[in-house]
């Protein structure tokens, strides 16, 4: 299943996450103007290499120039290819806007960026040995979809099935659909820890890793924010509160 959007309105405009898909968008094109053995580079230096932080030995080997830590952080703004660049701007566009009106643009960026740190912690738990770079947005993503479970379940998300050549389009509650998710993310990830190797290429615990960190700090983030009910926002009287709101900041 693939969102296509989402019914739940917001109050004003998503300043944060549209900078956070500009960053994204700029390093990717940065990235696919270098050539490829610095790219690789790139990948390697900037990018979560578990058996950096877990093994002494292949670190001195591979004499990383500093970047151990700092590479939480930049892992979150790579991304391998056009189709992994759009797909997580994508899904951070759709959810993104609704979980950062809730909290507010900066208290956003902080959860966003501390659910990438987590995503990163718990893939390297979980694959303790890899040496593949991991790169990408989606685990701090996750931890994003990770609050809209928590803030926006009844909302309803409108999902593409594409059975054969044949797009089927259908409309489901966010909290099936990101239950879903989830469960594909534990499954895929349970899979790569009995095969030994991350199957397909994806750092399935990282999306596990980063959707827990979404569902437990969410509401701290939150704290002290005047909040309106998800049913109160579709309502009549929730919109004029809305715009009351906004108008008379």
């Amino acid at each position: 299943m693939f969102p296509i959007q989402d019914d739940a309105p917001r109050r004003g405009v998503p300043l944060a996450t549209y900078l956070i898909i500009a960053l994204n968008v700029a390093v990717f094109l940065v990235e696919i103007s270098l050539p490829p053995p610095v790219l690789e580079k790139v990948v390697y230096y900037f990018g979560v290499v578990p058996a950096r932080y877990t093994n002494p030995h292949f670190e001195s080997q591979v004499l990383f120039p500093g970047l151990k830590y700092l590479a939480f952080l930049t892992c979150m703004f790579l991304h391998g290819g056009w189709v992994h660049l759009i797909g997580n701007m994508w899904t951070l566009w759709i959810f993104g806007d609704n979980v950062e009106d809730r909290m507010g643009s900066l208290r956003f960026v902080i959860f966003y960026l501390l659910c990438g740190f987590a995503a990163s912690l718990f893939h390297i738990y979980m694959h303790p040995n890899s040496t593949v770079p991991t790169i990408g947005a989606s685990g701090a993503i996750s931890g994003v979809l990770g609050g809209y479970y928590v803030l926006f379940p009844l909302a309803r998300i409108i999902v593409m099935v594409p059975v054969f050549i044949f797009p089927f389009f259908f409309e489901i509650p966010a909290v099936f659909y990101l239950a879903w998710w989830f469960f594909l993310q534990v499954f895929s990830g349970t899979l790569s820890v009995v095969q030994g190797q991350i199957v397909g290429g994806v750092a399935w615990w990282a999306h596990a890793g980063g959707f827990i960190a979404g569902l437990v700090l969410c509401r701290l983030f939150c704290w002290g924010r005047r909040q309106i009910s998800y049913q109160d926002e579709l309502s009549p009287w929730g919109i004029q509160a809305l715009v009351y709101e906004k108008t008379n900041r």
